[in-house]
C-alpha cells in the first residue's frame, strides 16, 4: 500500500472478498475500480488472480494506480464506460466481475464535479469529457422531459412540481441554487428535498440505467464459464434490472410465452443465482459508512 490518503470506504467489502474467494485463476474485472478499495482486497486475498481495473473518471483511475502499484504486474487498467469493457477484453480468461454501481465519494465529496448539493457548479458527469451535463439538463430540457426525468429517474412523487419549480427559476449555474430552491418550495421528510431530483438529473446525464443494461447484454453475449458476477446497486431501479437479468439467466425455457409447447430444447440456463435475497450492510457497517445503507449486493454464477 502507499502513503496515498484514502478517502473511501469501500461499501460491503468482506462480502465482495468472500464472493470472489473461489477464484484461484483468471482475470476478475472490477467495472467501476473508483479508488480501488474492493480491487486492493481482492488482489491481496486472491495472489493467483490478476484485475482489469476500470473506470471512466481519469481522477479514479490515477488515484487507483497509486494504490495499487504494489500489484502493478498483476493489474491492467483500462479507462471508459463499463457497458465496453467486457468486449474489449473478452479473450482474456475471465473468472469474475465486480461492478459497483451509481455516483462514487469521488464524485460525491468532489464539489468541483457538481454531484453534491452545496457545489458551485452543475455537472454530474461521470465522464468529464461527455457533452451533456446536469447544467444542460436542469436549463435546456422542456417541462415535459423533467417531468419524465423527476418521475422516471428520480421517483419523486410531485415530480410535476419539481418540474415546474426549476423551469420558473431557471436558469442555474449551480447545483447548490437548485438544492436552496428545493430545499425552500419542497416538503421535508427524512430525505433530503433534492435528493431525489439530483438522482433522477443524475442517471439522466450519465444513461445510468442504459449502460448498466449495456453491461449485462456485453456479459450475455461473453458467453462466460464458471464466472462469478456480483452487482452492488443503490436504488431500486438499479436492482431491478439486476434481479431481472439474474432471473433470465436461470431460464431453461427461453420460447415465446405465446408457445403451447416448449421448442428451445429447454437447455438454456447458464447458471445459478447465489443470492436468494440480495446482501445488505450490516448495522455496523451504516455506523461506520452511512452512504452504505441502501446499498445492495446481488451474486450470480455462470456454469
Amino acid at each position: 500500500m502507499t502513503d496515498t490518503k484514502i478517502p473511501h470506504i469501500p461499501v460491503l467489502y468482506d462480502e465482495v472478498i468472500d464472493a470472489f474467494k473461489d477464484c484461484n485463476d483468471g482475470y476478475v474485472i472490477d467495472c467501476t475500480t473508483g479508488f480501488g478499495g474492493h480491487s486492493e482486497g481482492l488482489l491481496k486475498n486472491n495472489p493467483n488472480i490478476k484485475l482489469i481495473c476500470n473506470d471512466q473518471d481519469d481522477e479514479a483511475l490515477e488515484f487507483s494506480a497509486k494504490r495499487l502499484k504494489l500489484f502493478k504486474d498483476r493489474v491492467i487498467f483500462s479507462k471508459g464506460n463499463f457497458e465496453t469493457v467486457v468486449p474489449n477484453h473478452k479473450n482474456y480468461n475471465i473468472c469474475g466481475i465486480l461492478a459497483d454501481i451509481g455516483v462514487s465519494s469521488l464524485q460525491l465529496d468532489n464539489d468541483n464535479r457538481g454531484f453534491g448539493f452545496n457545489s458551485e457548479v452543475l455537472d454530474m458527469r461521470m465522464d468529464q469529457n461527455q457533452d451533456l451535463s446536469a447544467k444542460d439538463v436542469v436549463n435546456n430540457y422542456s417541462q415535459v422531459e423533467l417531468e419524465r426525468v423527476f418521475k422516471e429517474y428520480g421517483e419523486v412523487r410531485e415530480y410535476k412540481k419539481v418540474a415546474s419549480l426549476v423551469v420558473q427559476n431557471r436558469p442555474f449555474s449551480s447545483a447548490k441554487e437548485l438544492s436552496v430552491l428545493l430545499s425552500a418550495k419542497m416538503h421535508k421528510g427524512k430525505l433530503h428535498p433534492a435528493t431525489l431530483p439530483f438522482q433522477g438529473i443524475r442517471i439522466e446525464v450519465n444513461n445510468e440505467l442504459g449502460v448498466l443494461e449495456n453491461l449485462f447484454d456485453s456479459i450475455e453475449e461473453a458467453n462466460l464459464t464458471n464466472c462469478i458476477v456480483a452487482i452492488i446497486s443503490f436504488h431500486s431501479l438499479e436492482d431491478r434490472i439486476v434481479k431481472n437479468y439474474f432471473k433470465k439467466w436461470t431460464k431453461r425455457c427461453i420460447c415465446p410465452d405465446y408457445v403451447f409447447r416448449c421448442e428451445c430444447g429447454n437447455n438454456h440456463q447458464k447458471g445459478k443465482i447465489i443470492t436468494k435475497k440480495p446482501i445488505i450492510p450490516t448495522k455496523q457497517e451504516i455506523k461506520i459508512n452511512p452512504r452504505s445503507r441502501s446499498s445492495k449486493l446481488r451474486i450470480f454464477k455462470f456454469d
